[in-house]
């Protein structure tokens, strides 16, 4: 009997040992949590994307070190979190932390849900947990630019499309979306109008939604989608530059805008510009796919005198034309000059610059050669036409008749 008795005490104070330790385990005391000003026990809502402050208050029941406040948000296919710096506590005294954490999306096929929002308050030795659940709800106007898709790379002067993938992720529809791709640096701008695209699919027309437990009143159609796809198309200038440039895609309507940025690479093997001089040559070059048709205008200096061999110049789409450019001038040493390139509305495209030596007697130009040529002619014929002339010819003797 004595051995039972004892047995029965040792148990009890095992208990009651461990019961001790248990409650001394205990860091905090009075836990209290705010999301965004609003007490935990208020069933607070919180909207998916938005950054939540997180106060968390608390009576320490210990001296302890190396304390931390964490707060993590559990939803169904991502956790978030947030932890303090390293603290003292003493025992009996109240201790405030604020966290900002950002509100995880998760609401695929749902206009709301729940989340669970953990607490931990830990420190050497000791720990307290608390777990609380929330209200999510989606962001009223959103919609989600999935994918951009356009060629790794795009010639100079090519056309090229622009595929977007969308997604309504907002909590009400979405009406009359518009859509544009946009490359600033070649101010290249491109504009579409989708359409509609609803919140939530629905399988049949129904006047409400159960969305876990709460029916929301809306008309579903199921013609009607959450999700589209749209094609632009862009078309990059001839005299683009190469390199790397960035294509901007919005999609939005009066309640949001969304945008998503990309690479696209642009490639020109004309990248020095399409009037290239070789010599006394220029070459013109079309790479677009239409006739070009150019009018060239010599700009002529007061020492050097500039002619072309054609005045309008048409280039058929890819291929080039090459128009040669004579100069003469009296003056010796190097001399600059130019060509004007203007476009069939009289716009100017481009001017084309030219260098040459000059010796100052040569004579370039053919038709200064063919004119001098011809003077000299003449003034060979006209001095031989005057010798002619001044030439008197010898009279005739006379021989009489004789007789004997």
């Amino acid at each position: 009997m004595n051995a039972k008795k004892l047995m029965v005490s040792f148990v009890m104070l095992v208990s009651f040992l461990f019961l001790v330790s248990t409650v001394s385990a205990q860091l905090a005391n009075n836990v209290l949590v705010e999301v965004d000003g609003i007490s935990v026990a208020n069933s607070p809502a919180i909207i998916s994307g938005d950054t939540l402050s997180i106060r968390v208050e608390f009576d320490s029941a210990v001296n302890t070190k190396d304390v931390t406040v964490k707060v993590e948000l559990e939803g169904d296919r991502k956790n978030v979190e947030a932890e303090t710096v390293y603290f003292d506590v003493e025992a009996g005294r109240k201790y405030a932390k604020t966290l900002e954490i950002e509100v995880p999306f998760d609401l695929k096929n749902k206009l709301s849900g729940f989340v669970d929002l953990k607490v931990e308050i830990s420190g050497v030795d000791f720990k307290t947990d608390k777990e609380y659940q929330l209200r999510v709800q989606r962001e009223s106007y959103n919609v989600d630019i999935l994918s951009v898709f356009v060629p790794q790379t795009v010639k100079a002067g090519e056309l090229f499309p622009v595929d977007v993938v969308l997604k309504n992720v907002g909590y009400n529809d979405l009406e009359d979306l518009f859509i544009s791709a946009r490359i600033s640096n070649l101010d290249v701008e491109r504009m579409s109008f989708l359409g509609d695209m609803v919140a939530l699919e629905c399988d049949d027309n129904v006047d409400s939604e159960s969305n876990y437990g709460i029916y929301i009143s809306r008309k579903c159609n199921e013609d009607d989608k959450d999700s589209m796809s749209g094609r632009l198309f862009l078309e990059i200038p001839h005299n683009a530059d190469e390199g790397v440039y960035a294509l901007e895609v919005k999609v939005g309507n009066e309640d949001v805008v969304s945008s998503k940025t990309i690479q696209i690479s642009v490639e020109n093997q004309f990248s020095n510009g399409n009037f290239i001089v070789s010599g006394n040559q220029l070459l013109i070059v079309n790479p677009t796919n239409q006739l070009m048709v150019y009018r060239l205008i010599p700009q002529s200096t007061s020492d050097a005198t500039v002619s072309v061999s054609e005045g309008i110049v048409s280039v058929p789409a890819g291929s080039s034309r090459t128009v040669t450019v004579d100069a003469s001038s009296k003056a010796s040493g190097t001399q600059e000059y130019a060509v004007s390139v203007f476009s069939t509305n009289g716009e100017l495209v481009d001017t084309v610059s030219f260098s040459k030596n000059f010796d100052g007697n040569a004579v370039t130009s053919p038709i200064v050669v063919l004119t001098v040529v011809l003077a000299i002619i003449f003034i060979v014929l006209l001095v031989v036409l005057i010798v002619l002339i001044g030439k008197k010819p010898q009279k005739a003797e006379e021989f009489g008749e004789s007789y004997y």
